[in-house]
C-alpha cells in the first residue's frame, strides 16, 4: 500500500517502513564516519526503539561492535495498518546488525513489568553472559506498578501557580498564548512514579541479583534541564520533580554497584524533536528558535550526534567521565552556552505567527517530526507501494 503521514495533534498515526529503515541506515553511517569507540561490548538498552535509546543502540553496535539487547513496547503491523515507527526502526536495526555480524535481539513488552525484566535476564544469561552497559531511556506517559498493580499517569503541569506563555502549533505555525493549571500533589506523585528513577533502580537490582552485570558495569539514564523560558512547565514542574528523582537515583544505584566497581550516571541531553517533546507546550517554539541559532553556529545535533559524542567524548574517552557539580554528564553544553541562550531569549520576545518563519526554524522542526515516523527522507520513493508487514527478526 502507499503510506502517507496521517496526523492527529502531535501524533502521526502512520509510519513508513522504508523511511524508518533509511533513518536507521543514516544514523549507522554517521556513527561509522566518526571512527571506532573503545566502548562497551555487551549492551542492554531499555527503551531502544526511538530517539536517544535507538541512537544508543546504534552507537553501541556500530561504534563499538557491541552485542545489543533492546527492550521496547511497540505496535506490530497488521494487514492494511502500519506498525509504530519504533517497530520498523528495530526491524531495520536488527537487519543491519546481522549483516555486520553483530548479535542483536529484541524484547517487545512492558519494560516496567517484572516479566519483561526476567525475559531480559534469561536472554542475557543464555546469549550474552553479562552486560557492560545498561542504557535506560524510557519515555512513557503511564506505568502499571509491578508491585501494587496501580496504573499511574504522568502529567505535564506547573507547580504552585498557573503557567502562561507562548507556544506554537508546529503544523500551522500559529503562535498563541497557552495557560496550564497547576498540579495538585497527586499529579506530582504520579509523575514521579512514572518518570522518576524507581524503575531504573528496579532494573539494576534485578540485573545485579541475577549476576548478569559485568565487573565495572556502567548504567546511564537520560534527562533534560533546559532554559529559563521552559522551566515553569518543565524543570520546575511535575516532570522536573521526576527528573530530580531520576538524578538522585543515580547516586543510590552507584552505591549498590560498588561491589562491582560499577557506576550510574545521568546524562543531561539537548532539546530535540521527539514524540514526547512535541506534546509539551512551549517546547516546540523554543526548539524552533534554538535550531535556527545552533544551525547558524554549526553546533546543531540530532539524537545520533548527541549520543555518539556522549560515548566518544564522555563515557569512553579514556579519561575520567566529566560531570557537573551535581554529578551529571552535560551533553547539553552547546545548547546551554550563554551566547546561544541569550539569543534565544531575545528572539522569544520577538516571536509571533508573522515573525517565526524568519527568526525560527519551524521547517526544520516539521522535518524532524516527520522523520520520527519515517517520512521525508531522501532516497525513499513515497509514491511506491510499501510493505507494511515488516517483522522484527528476533521477535517474529
Amino acid at each position: 500500500m502507499i503510506i502517507e503521514p496521517r496526523m492527529r495533534g502531535f501524533i502521526c498515526l502512520t509510519a513508513h517502513p522504508a523511511g524508518c529503515e533509511q533513518n536507521v541506515k543514516n544514523q549507522i553511517a554517521y556513527v561509522q564516519s566518526k571512527g571506532a569507540i573503545d566502548g562497551p561490548r555487551r549492551v542492554l538498552v531499555i527503551g531502544a526503539s526511538t530517539g536517544f535509546g535507538l541512537a544508543s543502540r546504534i552507537t553501541s553496535a556500530f561504534g563499538s561492535n557491541a552485542a545489543t539487547l533492546g527492550v521496547f513496547f511497540e505496535k506490530a503491523p497488521s494487514e492494511g495498518k502500519t506498525a509504530s515507527p519504533g517497530w520498523y526502526n528495530s526491524a531495520a536495526f536488527e537487519k543491519e546488525a546481522t549483516k555486520a555480524g553483530l548479535y542483536a535481539k529484541s524484547i517487545n513488552g512492558d519494560a516496567f513489568s517484572n516479566e519483561v525484566k526476567q525475559q531480559a535476564i534469561d536472554v542475557i544469561k543464555a546469549d550474552m553472559g553479562q552486560i557492560d552497559l545498561v542504557i535506560y531511556s524510557l519515555a512513557s506517559p503511564v506505568r502499571m506498578h509491578p508491585s501494587t498493580g496501580v496504573l499511574h499517569r504522568s502529567s505535564l503541569k506547573p507547580i504552585g501557580g498557573t503557567f502562561t506563555n507562548k507556544t506554537v502549533d508546529f503544523h500551522t505555525g500559529n503562535v498563541t498564548q497557552v495557560s496550564i493549571e497547576p498540579a495538585v500533589q497527586e499529579d506530582i506523585d504520579n509523575t514521579v512514579v512514572v518518570m522518576g528513577g524507581e524503575d531504573w533502580a528496579m532494573w539494576m537490582d534485578a540485573l545485579k541479583g541475577a549476576n548478569v552485570l559485568a565487573e565495572g558495569a556502567t548504567t546511564v539514564a537520560y534527562s533534560y534541564i533546559g532554559p529559563e523560558v521552559t522551566e515553569a512547565v518543565y524543570r520546575k514542574g511535575t516532570i522536573g520533580r521526576a527528573k530530580d528523582h531520576l538524578e538522585a537515583t543515580a547516586f543510590e544505584i552507584t552505591k549498590d554497584l560498588a561491589s562491582l566497581n560499577g557506576k550510574a550516571y545521568v546524562s543531561v541531553n539537548k532539546a530535540l524533536v521527539t514524540q514526547a517533546s512535541s506534546a509539551i507546550p512551549v517546547i516546540p517554539l523554543y526548539i524552533s528558535l534554538l535550531y535556527k541559532i545552533m544551525k547558524a553556529e554549526g553546533i546543531h545535533e540530532g539524537c545520533i550526534e548527541q549520543i555518539q559524542r556522549l560515548y566518544q567524548q564522555r563515557l569512553y574517552s579514556g579519561q575520567a567521565v566529566p560531570t557537573d557539580d551535581q554529578g551529571r554528564i552535560r551533553i547539553d553544553d552547546w545548547e546551554m552556552r550563554e551566547d546561544v541562550q541569550a539569543r534565544v531569549a531575545a528572539l522569544w520576545k520577538e516571536s509571533t505567527t508573522e515573525s517565526l518563519p524568519e527568526i525560527g526554524d519551524l521547517a526544520g522542526y516539521k522535518q524532524d517530526f516527520l522523520n520520527l515516523f519515517g517520512f521525508g527522507f531522501e532516497g525513499v520513493d513515497y509514491l511506491a507501494d510499501a510493505n507494511e508487514m515488516v517483522q522484527v527478526p528476533s521477535i517474529s
